[in-house]
């Protein structure tokens, strides 16, 4: 078995992030309100607990000057654990919402600049053509229109050009 020596130190390393920076700050408020207690104190207790070593086998704390009940330390590491659960789903709700904003900003965009070829044919009074319209979805329409239809397709003037376009006049 390994034979430790009388003290051996050990590192904690709090990285850059969202989640060690809020677990690192939760550690200091414990620490500020139990002066007794250091921050090996804390990560030895930390350790028996995740490794679920039995109350039996644990040493003995060592006796501070203001006694606190056990659930105390329980309540501060799953607020710690809260805090941290908490600024996660922040960051990831941030980071989705950032990206429903540029994709609805895109699509805004592409909308705005059909209203404007849309005016500008009304205008105009040329034919209308979307351009997002597929080859295989001309092929359809042609294909299942009547022949009446296909020759002339625009006999009957649509009411919804109509009033648009008196309303860009009026405009």
């Amino acid at each position: 078995m390994f034979q430790w020596s009388k003290k051996v130190v050990k590192s904690v390393t709090f990285n850059p992030g969202v989640a060690d920076e809020s677990l690192l700050d939760v550690v200091e408020r414990h620490l500020e309100t139990e002066p007794d207690k250091t921050f090996s104190d804390l990560c030895k207790e930390a350790l028996w607990q995740a490794l679920c070593v039995p109350e039996s086998v644990r040493p003995d704390p060592q006796p501070t000057s203001t006694a606190t009940p056990k659930p105390s330390s329980g309540v501060g590491e799953h607020i710690a654990d809260l805090e941290r659960k908490l600024a996660d789903l922040e960051e990831r709700f941030f980071t989705r919402e950032s990206n429903r904003l540029g994709t609805m900003e895109q699509h805004l965009t592409q909308l705005s600049q059909q209203v404007a070829q849309l005016a500008m044919m009304i205008n105009q009074g040329s034919v209308v053509q979307l351009p997002t319209q597929s080859k295989g979805s001309e092929v359809f329409n042609n294909t299942s229109m009547p022949a009446s239809t296909v020759s002339n397709p625009y006999k009957e003037e649509d009411p919804l050009i109509s009033r648009l376009s008196e309303l860009v006049d009026d405009f």
